[in-house]
């Protein structure tokens, strides 16, 4: 993330735009389509992110935690909070979304990510819903800007759930983050063993428990 960071210009609209959907989408262990538009024209304020859908909670210890509901997801048509808290690392979700906020400036019933344009011939700006062709383009240049392996949508997804259990958060509760149903959170985390366990083998305890957490059971 870091590296991807120091090839955006977070003065730029489409960059800042960018920057905030990774570090959202990471630290909410949220899907990338929730939050980007499948195509240009398809913005749908039911069932996508507007910038009214963005507000400021706090927790029961009074720390200020971030939510984004997303009106309609695959798992809920009565839609989804997506939530986040600042973070110490330089790639801070939440000042990544203030500036986006700050400098795109979409409005209440725009797309949440829309960014800034001006079309060619004309002084005044445009706005254009951040779609996901739009941000795998700039994030593919970013990372072979960076010498970095071409990044996927589900890396963010996988990204940041194992910075979550590497942090020693119980698994089930980076299951409720995720907002896995049922079984679906242990199913996830088989089919990604073989990313996880590189990083999980450096913390003992961690790996026991991803281990038996996994694990089908004895029958």
């Amino acid at each position: 993330m870091t590296s991807l960071r120091s090839q955006l210009d977070l003065n730029a609209p489409l960059d800042a735009a960018v920057w905030a959907v990774l570090t959202v989408t990471f630290f909410a262990v949220a899907r990338l389509g929730e939050l980007v538009l499948p195509r240009l024209n398809s913005f749908d304020p039911s069932r996508h992110v507007a910038r009214k859908h963005v507000r400021m909670d706090k927790d029961r210890e009074g720390h200020e935690v971030w939510v984004i509901f997303v009106p309609r997801t695959k798992s809920s048509e009565s839609g989804e909070d997506l939530c986040f808290a600042k973070q110490s690392a330089s790639f801070d979700p939440v000042s990544a979304l203030t500036n986006h906020l700050t400098l795109n400036d979409p409005k209440g019933d725009a797309a949440l990510f829309s960014y800034r344009t001006t079309p060619a011939g004309s002084d005044e700006h445009q706005w254009r819903p951040l779609t996901k062709r739009a941000f795998n383009q700039r994030v593919v240049q970013a990372a072979k800007a960076a010498a970095l392996t071409q990044l996927q949508g589900h890396s963010l997804h996988i990204g940041g759930t194992l910075e979550y259990l590497l942090r020693g958060i119980p698994f089930d509760v980076v299951k409720t983050m995720g907002r896995w149903k049922s079984d679906a959170f242990r199913l996830y985390l088989r089919k990604h063993a073989q990313i996880l366990a590189p990083y999980l083998q450096a913390e003992p305890v961690i790996q026991e428990n991803f281990t038996c957490y996994v694990m089908p059971p004895v029958r």
